[in-house]
């Protein structure tokens, strides 16, 4: 759990209340974390709920206030007795699934009521140009997003092995161990040792 995470839940916490009010008027926060791999350490059990404990005194709850789950998607995948009939959360699991059949979303379907709602919504949804035009366009937004950022860390990642190779052609450094050590190429190499002899 890191500091943005803690800042994020008291973020939550104080648009829950007016200044001056008093703090028994806080209304209960709930996190769902979908995740596509394994977090907690817990085996065989995808779906973990937490809240705030006394660390000595293990049966006393602080405050039923907060309440964070974890539903762990590689572990749903590695279970190997689903209970969809009977298990509502694995129902629709099944159902966000990407790679789910016919054969499978019409069983879930006619298992769940909602579920039928929300695939008939998606299917409405989806053949409406507007909406369709929206989406679109919200991907290639989180597309182009995702790009900057990767070109971030490379020109990141470049410049400080642009330093480093700076740093051991100043020490003497041969061409060819800079090579192995850093994996620039040699003409960039030499373009910076050029550099640095002018």
């Amino acid at each position: 759990m890191d500091k943005r995470t803690i800042w994020y839940w008291g973020e939550m916490f104080s648009e829950g209340i007016k200044k001056g009010e008093d703090y028994k008027n806080l209304t209960k926060v709930i996190t769902i974390n979908i995740v596509d791999f394994e977090y907690i350490k817990i085996p065989d059990k995808f779906h973990t709920t937490f809240h705030l404990w006394e660390d000595g005194v293990k049966d006393y709850m602080l405050t039923d206030v907060i309440e964070i789950h974890f539903i762990e998607m590689e572990k749903f995948r590695k279970l190997k007795n689903k209970n969809l009939k009977e298990d509502k959360l694995q129902r629709w699991l099944s159902f966000f699934r990407e790679d789910i059949s016919k054969e499978e979303l019409k069983e879930l379907m006619d298992m769940d009521v909602d579920i039928k709602k929300a695939e008939e919504k998606i299917e409405y949804l989806s053949s409406d140009p507007k909406t369709l035009e929206l989406y679109k366009s919200r991907e290639r937004s989180l597309h182009e997003r995702a790009n900057m950022i990767s070109s971030a860390k490379d020109e990141g990642i470049n410049e400080k092995a642009i330093e480093d190779a700076r740093n051991l052609l100043k020490l003497g450094v041969s061409i060819d161990i800079i090579i192995k050590a850093i994996g620039l190429s040699k003409e960039k190499i030499i373009q910076i040792k050029k550099e640095l002899e002018s």
